[in-house]
């Protein structure tokens, strides 16, 4: 009882049967809590749950933050280091400088012995974190996305990109000054450097992620190809399909080629997305010995 509507059917039936108006959502916490411990004891490795409810609620907290560190110090504590770590993620990205410490604290725990889960999405932000693991676990479905840095919803990289444009069209016809005074005036003083900064600092990232793999430079240009050049890329939104992330030179391992494994995930995935709709939940981060954090709406 794994898919999407069996489970939606059964937290329906426990709804019915109780005069507890949540017992529909704590069904689908407690299946979710079976699942992830029962995943756990399939690969013998640590697991944690690290789900957003984007896709179903506008909220800053559904977004990778400081308060996430809190969350997996948390998730952390009593588990075996000697098991690494298999990481499920379904985000929409976040904060460049708590993807960061995010990434150093969990590979420095575990010793580098990082895998990540994406059963649906992972993207910008964290697209970094899995790509920063060992390897990727993928199925048909799954997409990780750009992580080409952002500014007030602005890719970094094509305003940079604009202003220069501006530059060399002024000076080879001026008399497109006026149309382009009329645009860049519109910028704030510093937004164009604070742009280059974001890109500096996502580029030093990159790197640091892709040292620890131990690529060479042609290895490494295929993926700052794909997931940090905004020209290539086009949009900070594109869905990179697992084929596109193997073409790239991940170690990406499909999803299907283990049927409890696809069945247990896509479970937990199952069940936080329905929780996603129909709860206040923005945020699930959970491990497989019952830890866990959840952040929720007010309202």
């Amino acid at each position: 009882m794994n898919s999407w509507s069996e489970l939606l059917e059964a937290s329906q039936k426990a709804l019915i049967g109780s005069k507890n108006p949540n017992a529909g959502v704590q069904f689908l916490i407690d299946k979710k809590k079976g699942f992830i411990k029962d995943l756990s004891e399939h690969t013998g490795r640590n697991t944690i749950l690290y789900f957003s409810s984007f896709l179903h609620k506008r909220s800053s907290d559904t977004s990778i933050n400081d308060k996430d560190i809190n969350a997996f110090m948390a998730n952390l504590y009593n588990l075996d280091k000697t098991k690494g770590l298999d990481l499920i993620l379904h985000t929409p990205g976040g904060d460049l400088s708590a993807t960061e410490q995010i990434i150093h604290y969990l590979k420095s725990y575990f010793d580098g012995d990082v895998r990540a889960i994406v059963p649906q999405m992972s993207m910008s932000a964290g697209s970094m974190i899995a790509v920063s693991c060992k390897s990727i676990i993928m199925g048909r479905q799954s997409c990780l996305g750009p992580f080409d840095p952002q500014f007030n919803g602005v890719p970094c990289q094509s305003a940079i990109r604009e202003f220069y444009k501006a530059v060399d069209d002024v000076a080879a016809n001026p008399a497109s000054l006026g149309l382009w005074q009329t645009i860049i005036s519109k910028l704030n003083p510093t937004f164009l450097a604070l742009c280059e900064q974001a890109d500096q600092l996502s580029e030093e990232l990159t790197e640091s992620i892709l040292l620890d793999k131990q690529l060479d430079n042609e290895g490494k240009k295929k993926i700052k190809d794909v997931f940090q050049k905004n020209e290539n890329s086009k949009i900070h939104s594109r869905h990179i399909n697992r084929d596109k992330c193997k073409d790239a030179g991940l170690n990406i391992i499909d999803l299907e080629d283990d049927q409890k494994m696809q069945d247990l995930v896509l479970g937990i995935h199952h069940c936080c997305m329905i929780l996603g709709e129909q709860s206040n939940i923005l945020k699930i981060v959970e491990n497989n010995i019952g830890g866990g954090y959840i952040n929720q709406s007010r309202q």
